[in-house]
């Protein structure tokens, strides 16, 4: 998240599970997971949750074999950050997966408004 925004939590459901995350991740894991997808790559998401929501990890395995949808609680698209999406991808092709980390890029330009 950048400063001065705020979090808009949407909902990745998964296999029967659900799990919050912002909306401005949602929407980069969504270019990610397609892109995979597309190209019949499984790979594991994982990452990590706070203490107000009992601490700990994550971790799914991707795949065309499971359903997957993403809920928004947001009504417009967040702007994606190319450099962030790129270093999740990135990630996303290692045999650790793709573990989420921190917005830490500034975006250059804003791909979807």
């Amino acid at each position: 998240m950048r400063a001065g925004e705020v979090t808009v939590m949407g909902t990745l459901f998964y296999d029967g599970s659900h799990f919050a995350l912002d909306d401005r991740l949602l929407a980069h894991l969504q270019i990610i997971i397609s892109l995979k997808l597309r190209r019949n790559e499984g790979f594991f998401i994982s990452w990590t949750t706070g203490v107000d929501n009992g601490s700990g990890r994550h971790a799914i395995w991707i795949d065309n074999g499971v359903a997957i949808r993403l809920q928004f609680d947001g009504t417009r698209p967040p702007a994606i950050n190319r450099e962030w999406a790129e270093s999740l991808a990135m990630a996303a092709n290692t045999n650790n997966g793709l573990v989420v980390t921190n917005e830490r890029i500034e975006p250059a330009e804003d791909l979807l408004t």
